[in-house]
């Protein structure tokens, strides 16, 4: 008896995998997230492991792109919006 790592429980997640960034893309995140733009990607917990959704948070008022994407399509997706915001916004 003891505490430690072999009596932990297995702890398990989901992740939409890897995907490597660009140097746009972390520009067009980064400025984002300054003016109060936030698009993380989160389980769809209603469907299989591999589905994720899209949380849009614009200076805390939340919306939620209506499609369901796989892994990495999800992860392309969030970059997406992020130069999507940050063109129309960086004038």
């Amino acid at each position: 008896m003891g505490l430690g790592w072999k009596n932990s429980k297995k702890v398990t997640g989901r992740t939409p995998g890897y995907l490597p960034y660009t140097t746009d893309n972390i520009k067009h995140a980064g400025w984002c997230i300054k003016k109060g733009i936030k698009i993380p990607v989160s389980p769809n917990w209603e469907g299989p492991g591999y589905e994720w959704k899209l949380e849009i948070n614009i200076n805390g008022k939340i919306h939620f792109d209506p499609a369901v994407y796989e892994g990495k399509e999800a992860l392309i997706k969030m970059y997406e919006y992020y130069k999507y915001y940050y063109d129309k916004y960086n004038k």
